[in-house]
C-alpha cells in the first residue's frame, strides 16, 4: 500500500535523510536536465511520501558514482529549516557559522563550511555557476573580505534542491578545495500541474527585541499542455529585528619585558589582559525582498533551453553600543597605570585588577555607531542549452552574468572618553559575562566625566563584486569495453571586485563655528539599555547605559562631521581586483561489473591584476596628494597560475547490501579577496609615541591547493535503514597563514589630530601548507512507522603546518534528529552541535568560538486540501555564543540573540 504524506513531511523526511548519510545522488548514464548539469549529473529525486523519499533517497546513493549529498524540498517553500544553511549542518561534515568573519554571531546562520576547512574553501553555487555577493556588514565589506557567500541572501522558498560535493569530478566548476554546495533552484517544466499558485503568509516573532515582524511570498508557474514552454515568477518580502546582548573583550596584548610596570611587579612581564571590555548592545532590522523569474522552452526530446534570473536586497540597518573599559589606554604595555594590590594573574593573563581613579588616566571609552541603510544585494542572469545532437552526443551551454554589491552609506558615530572614574574588572572564562565597572563614574547620563573623543568611520562604502560566463560541456557515449563514455569541455570567466572612493570622517567645527567638543551642542536628552539587557550573560556590568537615538546621531555629525569626499579619501581601505580565468577538462567515465566510476583531469589558468594603494612622499611620481591621510600612490602586481587538477572516483558494490567508494583528487580555490588586496586596518596605539597594531593584504599569494582522499562505506542494512563511515584526507600543498611586517602610516587621530607618522606592526597573509584528516558516521532508520531518527558524527583534525590551527576547524560535530508523521501532522525536532574553532585573527589577537549547540524544531498540519499551517523554532535553547582569544582564561565575547519563532500559513492550488 501506498501512503500518500504531507508536502512538509516529505522535505522533512528528505533533510533527516541528508542528515546521515551521502545521499541522494546519481550514475553516470542519468539523464540531462538542468539540476542535473548544475550538481555533476545528479538526479533530482521526486518525492510524495516521508517513507517514499527515503527510499529514494538510500536507491539514489547506492547508484551514485560520487560522494555527494542532495537536500531537496518536495513543494515549495518546504525545506525543513527557514535557511538554507540551517539545513546544511544535518549533513555530516557540514558546518554552519552565524557571522561571516569575526563580528560575533547572530541568530541566523550566514556561512556554509566542510570538513574542517573554513567557509573560503567551501564553493557555494547557484545552478551549476558562482554567484557574486556584498555583505551587508562594514568590516566585511572592507577588512576581512572572502570568498564565501551569504546565507542570509537566499530564502528557502527559491530552493528546490541543494546538492553538496564532497568529492571532486573534472567536470566540475573548480573553485572548492573543501567541497562544493550547488543550489538548484525550480524550473517551470519540473511542475506536474499547468497551473501551479502558491501563496505564503506568516509573521515571525523574536523574544529578545519582543517584535513581530511579517513573512509573505508567492509562486506562479505555468506550462502549456504539450509540456514545451514554462514560466515561473516567484517574489519573497521578508522583514525582522533582532537584538543581540554581548559583552565584548576588543582584544589582548602583552606588558613588555622591561616595562616600568614590569620591573616594579617582576610577575606581570609579558602578562597578557584585555585591551578593552565593554557592554555591546547590538539592534537590527533586516529586510530581505526580492524574486526569481524562470522561462523554460523544450521544443523537442532533444532540446532544452532555460533563461533564469534572480534577485535578493537585504536592508540591514543597525545600530550598536559598546561601553568599554578601556584598558590598552591606561595599561599601555606596561607605560601606564598599575594595578592596585591584589591584582590575579592565571594562565599568563591578568584575569583580575583594580585602578584607582588618580584623576588623570582616562579608565574608559564609549562608541555610539548607527549605520542606516547599510545592506548588501546580488542577481544573476543566467542563460543555459541542453542539446542532443546525435544518439551518443549530448552539449550543454551556459552563458550568465552575476552582480553583487555591500553598502554602507553612512556611519553615523559619537565617540566618548569616560575620565576621572578608575576601573576594575575581573574575567570569569568563556561561559560567564565578565564583571567590570567604572566606579567613579555614571553611565546612566552624559556628564562631566564624559568628553566627545572622535567622530571615526567608513562612508560611501559601496563593494562591486561581479562576474561573467561562458561555459560549454560535451557528453559522447561509447562502447569501449569499461570505458563507456567521455566527458569534455571549456569554460570562461572574467570576475571583478572593487571597493573604491571610500571616505573616512572626522569631526570640524559646523558652519557657524560651533565645535562637536562643546557639550552644549549636544543632543539634549537621551534613552538607556533596555531594562533586561544581558540579564543571561553572567557577571556584572554596565546594563543601565544611556545613549543617543539614531536619529540625533545623524543629525548631529551632519553638522559636525567632515565627509568630504577628497580630502578625507581613506586609501588604506580601497583596492580593486580583476580576474580572469580559463579552464577545459577531459573525464572518462567507466563502468563494469559490480563497478564503476570516473578520472579526468581539469586545466586552469588564472590570470591576476591587483590594485592597491600605498603611502608615499609628495615627490614621488604619480603619487596623489589630495587626501587628508597623506600623499598615496596606486600600485599594481599582476601575476598568472597554470594548475593541473587530476581526478578518480570508483564505487564497488561488494554485496547486495554494502557498497564502497573511493576517490583521490586535486582541488583548488583562489585566496581570499582581503588576503590578495586587503585593506589596511589599523588600530593607532593608545597614547603618542607608541607602535599601533594592524592587518593588510599579499598580492603575491598563489592560489590555494589540496590534494584530497576520500574512502566511505555504506550498509543498507534493513528498509529505509543506512549506516554508513568514511575517512577523508586533505593534504594542503598550499594554504594561507599570517606573518608580520613593519610599516608607517600618517595617522589622524585625537593624539595626532594634525596627522603623523605612526609605526605600525601589520599581520599579513602568507602561503603556507597544512592537513586535515577525518571521520565520518550517519545512521538513519524508520521506527514504529509513522516515527523516525537519524544521527550524524564527523570528527576532524586539521592543522596549519607548525602546529597552528586552521581557521574554521571544529574537532567534533554532530547531529540527532527524529521526526513523526501522518496524513494530517508533521513533527521534526533538531539537536545540531560544534565544538570549538579558530575563527582567525582580530584585532591582531586570536579569535575562537567556543562549543556551541542548538535546538530548532517544527510542526505542521494540514487544513482541509490546500492550507497547511505551520510552526518552526529557532533557538529554543536560547544558546549562548561565547569566543575567547589563546586560552579559555582570555575570553573574547558573549552573546545572546534570543528565539525566534515562525507562524506560517500556506495556500496551494
Amino acid at each position: 500500500m501506498k501512503t500518500k504524506l504531507t508536502p512538509i513531511a516529505a522535505a522533512a523526511a528528505v533533510a533527516l535523510a541528508g542528515a546521515v548519510a551521502p545521499a541522494f545522488a546519481q550514475s553516470a548514464a542519468a539523464p540531462a536536465s538542468a539540476a542535473s548539469d548544475a550538481a555533476g549529473s545528479v538526479q533530482r529525486v521526486e518525492v510524495t511520501g516521508i517513507r517514499g523519499s527515503l527510499q529514494q533517497s538510500l536507491n539514489q546513493k547506492r547508484n551514485a558514482e560520487t560522494h555527494v549529498e542532495v537536500i531537496t524540498a518536495e513543494d515549495i517553500g518546504k525545506l525543513p529549516d527557514k535557511n538554507v544553511a540551517d539545513s546544511l549542518q544535518h549533513v555530516p561534515g557540514v558546518n554552519i557559522s552565524s557571522a561571516g568573519a569575526n563580528e560575533g554571531g547572530f541568530d541566523e546562520s550566514d556561512r556554509v563550511s566542510m570538513r574542517g576547512t573554513s567557509p573560503s574553501l567551501t564553493q557555494t553555487l547557484i545552478n551549476g555557476h558562482q554567484v557574486a555577493s556584498g555583505d551587508w556588514f562594514v568590516l566585511d565589506q572592507t577588512t576581512t573580505v572572502g570568498r564565501s557567500v551569504s546565507y542570509t541572501l537566499l530564502p528557502t522558498e527559491v530552493v528546490g534542491s541543494v546538492v553538496v560535493h564532497k568529492s571532486s569530478q573534472a567536470s566540475l566548476v573548480e573553485g572548492g578545495v573543501a567541497g562544493s554546495v550547488d543550489i538548484i533552484t525550480r524550473k517551470p517544466l519540473d511542475f506536474k500541474k499547468q497551473l501551479t499558485l502558491q501563496a505564503s503568509v506568516g509573521a515571525v516573532y523574536a523574544d529578545l527585541p519582543s517584535k513581530t515582524d511579517p513573512q509573505l511570498s508567492g509562486l506562479l508557474n505555468w506550462k502549456n499542455a504539450a509540456g514545451t514552454f514554462g514560466v515561473l515568477l516567484q517574489a519573497f518580502s521578508e522583514t525582522r529585528h533582532l537584538r543581540r546582548d554581548g559583552v565584548e573583550e576588543l582584544g589582548y596584548e602583552q606588558i613588555k619585558a622591561g616595562s616600568p610596570m614590569a620591573l616594579a611587579h617582576p610577575d606581570l612581564s609579558n602578562v597578557w589582559y584585555p585591551t578593552a571590555m565593554g557592554s555591546a548592545l547590538f539592534e537590527q532590522e533586516r529586510k530581505r525582498t526580492g524574486g526569481l523569474i524562470d522561462f523554460q522552452f523544450k521544443p523537442n526530446t532533444d532540446t532544452t533551453l532555460d533563461f533564469n534570473g534572480f534577485y535578493s536586497k537585504l536592508e540591514a540597518s543597525n545600530f550598536n553600543r559598546n561601553y568599554l573599559l578601556w584598558g590598552t589606554h591606561f595599561i599601555n604595555q606596561g607605560q601606564g597605570q598599575a594595578p592596585d594590590a591584589g591584582y590575579v594573574v592565571r594562565n599568563g593573563t591578568l584575569v583580575s585588577a583594580s585602578f584607582a581613579n588618580d584623576g588623570t588616566t582616562q579608565h574608559g571609552i564609549y562608541d555610539q555607531i548607527s549605520r542606516p541603510g547599510e545592506g548588501s544585494e546580488t542577481k544573476y542572469f543566467d542563460f543555459d542549452g541542453d542539446f542532443r545532437l546525435s544518439g551518443k552526443l549530448k552539449v550543454a551551454t551556459k552563458i550568465g552574468v552575476s552582480k553583487g554589491i555591500g553598502f554602507t552609506p553612512t556611519q553615523d558615530v559619537m565617540e566618548f572618553d569616560i575620565k576621572g572614574t578608575g576601573a576594575q574588572y575581573a574575567l570569569n572564562g568563556v561561559n560567564s559575562a565578565p564583571s567590570f565597572s567604572l566606579p567613579g563614574g555614571n553611565d546612566s547620563a552624559p556628564n562631566s566625566n564624559t568628553a566627545l573623543d572622535w567622530i571615526f568611520g567608513d562612508e560611501n562604502t559601496k563593494v562591486a563584486d561581479s562576474e561573467n560566463w561562458q561555459q560549454i560541456d560535451g557528453d559522447y557515449a561509447l562502447d569501449w569495453g569499461p570505458l563507456v563514455g567521455l566527458k569534455f569541455g571549456a569554460r570562461a570567466t572574467s570576475h571583478k571586485r572593487d571597493a573604491l572612493h571610500i571616505v573616512a570622517q572626522g569631526p570640524h567645527n559646523n558652519a557657524a563655528g560651533q565645535s562637536p567638543f562643546d557639550q552644549a551642542n549636544w543632543p539634549s536628552t537621551f534613552q538607556n539599555y533596555p531594562g533586561d539587557f544581558g540579564s543571561s550573560l553572567g557577571g556584572s556590568f554596565p546594563t543601565n547605559v544611556w545613549y543617543y537615538s539614531p536619529a540625533q546621531l545623524a543629525a548631529f555629525d551632519a553638522q559636525f562631521t567632515n565627509r568630504d569626499p577628497i580630502t578625507r579619501e581613506y586609501y588604506p581601505h580601497e583596492f580593486a581586483l580583476r580576474e580572469s580565468t580559463t579552464a577545459g577538462y577531459v573525464q572518462g567515465n567507466l563502468e563494469g561489473d559490480k563497478w564503476s566510476g570516473d578520472f579526468g583531469v581539469r586545466l586552469v589558468n588564472t590570470g591576476e591584476h591587483v590594485l592597491t594603494f600605498q603611502p608615499a612622499q609628495a615627490s614621488t611620481p604619480g603619487a596623489l596628494t589630495n587626501s587628508a591621510f597623506g600623499p598615496f600612490v596606486p600600485v599594481t602586481t599582476n601575476h598568472s597560475y597554470n594548475d593541473i587538477l587530476p581526478s578518480g572516483n570508483l564505487k564497488f558494490e561488494l554485496t547486495k547490501t554494502v557498497v564502497a567508494r573511493l576517490a583521490a583528487s586535486r582541488t583548488m580555490t583562489r585566496p581570499d579577496y582581503s588576503a590578495i588586496a586587503g585593506t589596511v586596518n589599523l588600530t593607532p596605539p593608545a597614547v603618542a609615541g607608541g607602535q599601533g597594531t594592524g592587518s593588510g593584504g599579499n598580492p603575491d599569494l598563489k592560489p590555494i591547493t589540496s590534494n584530497n582522499a576520500d574512502v566511505s562505506l555504506e550498509w543498507y542494512f534493513a528498509d529505509r535503514a543506512l549506516l554508513s563511515a568514511s575517512a577523508f584526507y586533505m593534504d594542503l600543498t598550499s594554504y594561507v597563514g599570517l606573518g608580520q611586517v613593519n610599516k608607517t602610516y600618517i595617522t589622524y587621530d585625537q593624539n595626532n589630530p594634525n596627522g603623523a607618522p605612526v609605526d605600525y606592526v601589520l599581520t599579513v597573509p602568507v602561503n603556507s601548507s597544512g592537513k586535515v584528516k577525518g571521520l565520518e558516521f550517519g545512521y538513519e532508520q524508520p521506527l514504529f512507522g509513522n516515527f523516525g531518527v537519524n544521527a550524524n558524527f564527523t570528527y576532524a583534525d586539521a592543522h596549519e603546518t607548525g602546529g597552528g590551527p586552521l581557521v574554521g576547524a571544529s574537532k567534533t560535530t554532530y547531529n540527532l534528529g527524529a521526526f513523526f508523521e501522518n496524513d494530517v501532522f508533521g513533527a521534526h525536532l533538531s539537536w545540531n552541535h560544534r565544538s570549538s574553532f579558530y575563527s582567525g585573527l582580530d584585532r591582531a589577537t586570536a579569535f575562537y568560538q567556543a562549543p556551541v549547540g542548538d535546538l530548532t524544531a517544527s510542526m505542521s498540519a494540514k487544513v482541509g486540501k490546500f492550507v497547511t499551517i505551520r510552526v518552526d523554532a529557532r533557538n529554543l535553547n536560547n544558546p549562548k555564543l561565547k569566543y575567547y582569544a589563546l586560552n579559555t582564561d582570555q575570553p573574547r565575547s558573549i552573546y545572546q540573540n534570543g528565539r525566534q519563532y515562525y507562524l506560517t500559513a500556506s495556500v496551494e492550488y
